[in-house]
């Protein structure tokens, strides 16, 4: 006898599921250590060095995990990116 309650096992059919919940992707151009002090000097026009060269490929997260790197575009005057590797 089958309990109507009981959670059915994953399949592929069931994988529709997760298709419609939301994650977070976010692009990571690159980062920086800083003390506080300078942290708090910080200012409208002052430029912060990353740690990343201009020709390194920017990192895209999903919710906070690396699956994938590339290129900084623009698009219709907005910023994307276009992949080229993949975690």
């Amino acid at each position: 006898m089958t309990d109507t309650n009981d959670p059915q096992p994953a399949s592929g059919n069931n994988l529709e599921l997760l298709y419609s919940v939301p994650v977070e992707l976010s692009v990571q151009l690159g980062s920086c250590m800083m003390p506080m002090k300078n942290v708090l000097e910080l200012t409208p026009g002052t430029v912060v060095q990353l740690n990343k060269k201009a020709d390194q490929p920017a990192d895209l997260y999903v919710n906070d995990k690396l699956i994938a790197q590339g290129e900084i575009v623009v698009v219709d005057n907005t910023f994307g990116i276009k992949i080229t590797k993949l975690a």
